[in-house]
């Protein structure tokens, strides 16, 4: 099946819901350490991971006021990442597995939820030798 010219060629931007958008800045700024962006009326803050545009925002209507989907992190170092972040009071619901091998890699992952009740994960591909 070929791709269509006209399909997207990656995620410009993510929006998320959150209860309480300071104490969501500060997870996202100072635990997770993205690259904070700017704030903006009514109540929202844009981050950037890997060109990638994170927006947080209070949910406009009450059936979008629920957790989102899961975003998946990429990391250099999964072991470092995650003691680094339960260092800063991240609160994770596992701890580094793998969760898929091939001849090449491995694909380990961790997952978290930041204060809102937002699934966050924390992925790292490591070359098999």
């Amino acid at each position: 099946m070929s791709q269509l010219s006209h399909a997207p060629a990656s995620i410009g931007q993510i929006a998320l819901h959150v209860s309480d958008l300071e104490r969501a800045t500060v997870f996202y700024r100072d635990v997770l350490g993205l690259r904070f962006l700017f704030q903006a009326p009514p109540g929202l803050a844009f981050f950037e991971c890997g060109g990638v545009r994170l927006m947080l925002s209070s949910a406009s209507e009450p059936g979008h006021d629920h957790p989102g989907s899961i975003l998946y992190y990429r990391v250099d170092d999964l072991p470092a990442a995650y003691e680094a972040m339960r260092a800063k009071g991240a609160e994770f619901v596992d701890e580094p597995h793998v969760v898929h091998r091939t001849d090449t890699y491995e694909l380990w992952m961790t997952f978290l939820e930041d204060p809102a009740g937002n699934t966050l994960a924390l992925m790292e591909e490591r070359a098999v030798s």
